[in-house]
């Protein structure tokens, strides 16, 4: 194996390097009661482990999550090796704007403001993710879509029945429709996300609904980027999305070719501006400072000037 592919092939590291050693956690519904009873729920860690592949395991944290359950915390050795060639991941297609550069491509593309329904659908009452992106306060740094002068929102909160959101886009006349997903138990994202683009394509097929299909984007921590295309969705967001990254993925879905001279000269002249603010600073700083040199050299001279003036009267 030559230098180059050794770089491809990794193990995982716990105590020394390529070592395999990892660390896993689970629940069983076993009992953490009587000693006999941690004993059996320990075996029985240890022999899960041990069909998961690794060897040797250890149960090195074991704690009753109520009458009938127990969480384990494993550690181990593992054979397997990654092959970091055979990685595949989903690479942004679009690049990251200032809001400026949002502001401008939506205005210069649309020539209105994009509009923006924002939601949590099926059961779900965690508005923790829509808001982050949404709510003007924003998430990570960053201002929320409600913050962008040519973007209209509208937060529809929580629990919102896919039917509602539909009618709401039409009444609105979303161009996009956003849908925050946190509660996974059984894939309910999953379901949720297959049933709301199977409206929206039922409503935008139906002449009697009077809607057109807009940019489905759905985003939870437990969604995969690559599975839009299965889901019957435009985009899917993962855990750590910022607002930035959805304001920047509108304006060039939905404005392919929105103005991108107009984007570019703004960029331009905001540099310039910041360079010319720069130099500003930099000129204040420097005459701020020759006062001050001033003001003590004249300070000095009077000082000296009345040691002169006592000397002589002394003498």
């Amino acid at each position: 194996m030559s230098a180059s592919e050794r770089g491809k092939i990794v193990r995982p590291y716990g105590d020394t390097t390529g070592d395999g050693r990892v660390q896993v956690s689970f629940t069983l519904p076993v009992p953490f009661g009587t000693p006999a009873e941690r004993a059996r729920a320990e075996g029985a860690a240890a022999q899960l482990a041990a069909k998961m592949g690794l060897e040797p395991a250890m149960v090195v944290h074991a704690k009753g999550m109520g009458p009938d359950y127990t969480f384990f915390i494993v550690y181990g050795r593992v054979s397997h090796l990654v092959d970091l060639s055979q990685v595949t991941v989903v690479e942004r297609e679009f690049p990251l704007l200032s809001p400026a550069e949002v502001n401008l491509r939506i205005r210069t593309g649309l020539g209105r403001k994009l509009v923006v329904v924002g939601a949590c659908i099926g059961t779900d009452a965690h508005t923790v993710g829509i808001d982050a992106i949404l709510n003007v306060k924003g998430h990570a740094g960053e201002k929320g879509l409600e913050y962008y002068r040519e973007i209209r929102v509208v937060n529809l909160g929580s629990q919102v029945a896919v039917s509602d959101l539909v009618a709401a886009a039409r009444a609105e006349g979303a161009d996009a429709v956003l849908v925050s997903q946190v509660v996974t138990q059984r894939d309910a994202h999953i379901s949720n996300a297959r049933d709301m683009s199977a409206a929206f394509d039922a409503a935008a097929a139906s002449p009697a609904a009077g809607l057109r299909r807009p940019l489905l984007v759905v985003g939870g921590p437990r969604f995969d980027p690559a599975m839009a295309a299965e889901l019957g969705v435009d985009k899917i967001f993962g855990k750590g999305t910022t607002p930035g990254e959805v304001a920047s993925y509108l304006a060039y879905a939905l404005t392919p070719d929105g103005g991108g001279a107009a984007v570019e000269d703004a960029a331009v002249q905001d540099a310039a501006v910041q360079d010319a603010a720069g130099a500003v600073r930099e000129s204040a700083a420097a005459g701020a400072g020759a006062v001050r040199e001033n003001a003590a050299a004249g300070a000095s001279a009077s000082r000296a000037a009345s040691a002169a003036s006592a000397a002589g009267a002394a003498a």
